[in-house]
């Protein structure tokens, strides 16, 4: 064990270097004003470009061009900062960068470690959690269902594994255990990474412990300032301050309130004598929530069951200093193996709960014990789960076997591939998402393979962001979404491995749809965990003309992430792939080509050919047309005041295409690594594109004419008109060079 507790703090040393020397991506700040300067501290007042949320006490860096100077963030509100930095830039500043990364709570870690090391009892804590016992302790002959095994096994044994693939029931089960503790006087926390999932576990728990009357003022807190849900009894501190000291928590309110306008002030009109009033209410303000998180340790001491997140527990004394009688762990999968472990130490018996077939931890460094112990989950690292490929499973890791949440059309896959047939389908699933099932795109039919074989070559990697993109199946992920909605659709989740293709797609939402009424999420697959929708459109990206698929869907985790992006759905999964390519490039033992065949054997596909059946609704601003016809565009063009063309390597343009061009005079440019023969002399962009399309106005977007520039395609030669300005936009600077391109 000493040499494992050396391991982990070299591995979170090692993480913080890499963050301090390349971090994340600054936000941009502006118009920054001196407030004070005492003592070699400097407050500045700045306004972002973009909303800015950092928790308050937060370590930052603020750089102008070679200058760095380190900090404190003493207020984040949205539109607006103002930090205290250990040296000054002058009175004003145009612009600046601000750096805020996690390296501070793994530098808090390393200590809790050393922490953990000097005590014979929590050291022991994490031997057993890192070499869990081969039998167990609990009486298997009493067990009266799953829920109360679990019961028994966290009375009983010291170290309980749960693992709850999706849609088994894992909140309602740990929430229940945990009550059941509570009921019987034992201080029970309760731990993830993620505030969503404090919050859902801590709701359930209160909910339940209501249910039977049980619930006590005070007892059952959730610890921290981010929320994602509210309640109606007071379990968060900000409703236990205003019930018991309303007078310290109204004048927060009114400092708070007062700070904002005077905030709203600044940002018109900067005076001395308002930057004055500014730093004195900062310091009134500071003096108030000192007050307040005395009260907030209070009521943490004195309650019985608290949740919190796994980096507050470890930077948070008011946690780390108090002792429990039961930890909980959810989603502990995605947690770093020594949060696991330090979470272990402070309790006498410990749940960790998770899905080793889902996403594991992140971590940005490359050093091999970085690999070792923060890329991977404390259920591989302890061995508990060695032999679950063999359908072998670990007698102290607990599997909640019988899934409610998806169809059996769509789990059929995820259960048998991915969890080894170990999970069933519960008898009420089928039922129960029919009528998700029935709607449209593609009625009464939960899966559902979107082939785009023989459409075009329309993969590309981004220029700036270095990341893969296919505007075909973007348009077709849309008409998908677009058609879901049309039919009554509101709980609808696009997930893809790429973030520039998510970027794409929330521009055009943010274009085309009103999304006020819709819980409708574009994202890559780490912002679906957790999370369920009643469809999920899966898009793969990968594509012609790349020479191979991308590591992010043949790679070690490409089978948790397509694990994610089934199991979030509920009743209706549409997946939008390039069949062939996946065939040509993808070995057999892939988890992508694997649910390709699967798909295809049970009659799942849809081709390109039946494009005209299943869309029903065209959007006013996307519309389909056969290629060949281009009268409209045409017609477009010439009334256009700047028109772009895109025409490939080895294109020879028709005379119709030519005269059209030619007439065109100055307000075409043409992009293409060659000079078109026939075609007039016109200003060209030297750049490589792989499909034709023509933009004009930077408003409005045909995709696939020419059609003569056009490569691997059969029929029916379909093309698009996007009408979508932030779309084209980020589109045309991902896929052309710089300007200096120009000839």
């Amino acid at each position: 064990m000493k040499q494992i507790f050396e391991e982990w703090q070299k591995a979170l040393q090692s993480e913080i270097l890499y963050l301090k020397k390349f971090g994340s991506k600054p936000h941009r700040i502006i118009n920054g004003q001196l407030l004070s300067s005492n003592n070699g501290e400097y407050r500045y007042y700045f306004e972002t470009t973009s909303s800015v949320q950092i928790p308050t006490g937060s370590k930052v860096r603020l750089e102008i061009k070679d200058i760095k100077r380190e900090g404190r963030i003493l207020s984040s509100e949205g539109s607006n900062v103002i930090v205290k930095l250990e040296g000054g830039f002058g009175t004003v500043i145009k612009e600046a960068r601000l750096f805020h990364d996690p390296w501070e709570l793994l530098e808090e870690l390393i200590l809790r470690l050393d922490e953990i090391k000097e005590s014979k009892v929590r050291s022991e804590r994490v031997k057993r959690l890192m070499n869990p016992s081969k039998t167990t302790k609990h009486p298997e002959n009493k067990v009266k269902n799953s829920l109360h095994e679990l019961i028994l096994r966290s009375k009983y044994n010291p170290v309980t594994y749960v693992w709850g693939p999706p849609g088994t029931g894992k909140t309602h089960k740990l929430a229940r255990t945990a009550a059941n503790h509570y009921f019987k006087g034992a201080r029970v926390l309760i731990l993830s990474h993620s505030n969503q999932a404090v919050d859902v576990l801590m709701k359930e728990t209160v909910q339940f412990t209501d249910t039977k009357d049980k619930f006590e003022e005070g007892k059952i807190m959730r610890y921290g300032s981010q929320r994602n849900i509210s309640s109606h009894l007071p379990i968060f501190t900000d409703q236990l301050l205003l019930e018991k000291h309303p007078g310290l928590a109204g004048e927060k309110e009114r400092l708070v309130e007062e700070r904002k306008n005077l905030k709203q002030d600044l940002s018109k009109s900067f005076s001395r004598r308002d930057s004055e009033e500014l730093v004195r209410l900062e310091s009134k303000l500071a003096n108030v929530l000192e007050k307040i998180r005395v009260k907030e340790a209070k009521f943490v001491k004195e309650a019985a069951v608290v949740g919190t997140t796994l980096s507050r527990a470890a930077i948070d004394e008011t946690i780390y200093r108090k002792r429990f009688d039961l930890v909980i762990v959810d989603e502990a999968s995605m947690a770093y193996v020594p949060q696991a472990a330090f979470a272990a130490s402070l309790g006498k018996k410990v749940i960790i709960c998770g899905d080793f077939k889902q996403l594991p931890p992140i971590a940005s460094g490359r050093s091999s014990l970085i690999t070792k112990w923060l890329r991977e989950d404390i259920f591989y690292c302890s061995g508990i789960v060695r032999g679950v490929d063999e359908s072998s499973i670990h007698p102290n890791l607990f599997l909640l076997n019988e899934q409610r949440r998806t169809h059996p059309a769509i789990s059929s896959f995820t259960n048998h591939h991915i969890y080894h047939s170990l999970v069933k389908d519960h008898p009420s699933t089928r039922s129960s998402r029919a009528e998700i099932a029935r709607k449209h795109p593609f009625k009464d039919q939960p899966s559902v393979l979107l082939d785009t074989s023989n459409t075009g070559q329309f993969c590309f990697i981004g220029h700036s962001s270095k990341s893969r993109m296919n505007i075909w199946q973007l348009l077709l992920s849309f008409q998908a979404i677009y058609e879901a909605i049309k039919d009554g659709m509101t709980s609808i989740g696009y997930v893809t491995p790429y973030r520039a293709q998510a970027n794409l797609m929330n521009f055009l939402i943010e274009d085309l749809l009103e999304v006020d009424n819709l819980d409708l999420l574009a994202a890559t697959v780490h912002r679906f965990q957790g999370s369920e929708k009643d469809m999920m459109v899966f898009d793969t990206v990968d594509g012609d003309p790349e020479d191979r698929a991308g590591m992010l869907i043949t790679g070690a985790n490409s089978e948790r992430l397509i694990n994610v992006a089934m199991t979030r759905t509920k009743g209706k999964f549409i997946h939008v792939s390039n069949v062939d390519f996946i065939q040509k490039k993808l070995s057999s033992t892939k988890t992508l080509r694997k649910l390709v065949f699967h798909q295809i054997d049970r009659g799942e596909l849809v081709s390109p050919s039946q494009i005209g059946s299943w869309i029903k609704h065209p959007h006013p601003k996307l519309t389909w047309f056969h290629a060949i016809k281009t009268e409209q565009l045409f017609k477009e063009m010439k009334s256009a005041g700047e028109v772009l063309i895109s025409i490939p390597y080895g294109t020879k343009l028709n005379k119709e295409w030519k005269r059209v061009i030619n007439q065109l005079e100055d307000n075409v440019t043409i992009i293409s690594s060659s000079k078109i023969e026939g075609v007039e002399d016109k200003e060209y962009i030297n750049c490589t594109v792989s499909f034709p399309f023509v933009v004009t106005d930077r408003e409005r977007m045909w995709i696939g004419t020419p059609f003569e520039g056009m490569r691997g395609t059969l029929p029916p030669a379909v093309a698009a008109r996007l009408e979508s300005p932030k779309v084209i936009r980020e589109f045309l600077n991902q896929v052309l060079l710089s300007d200096s391109s120009r000839s």
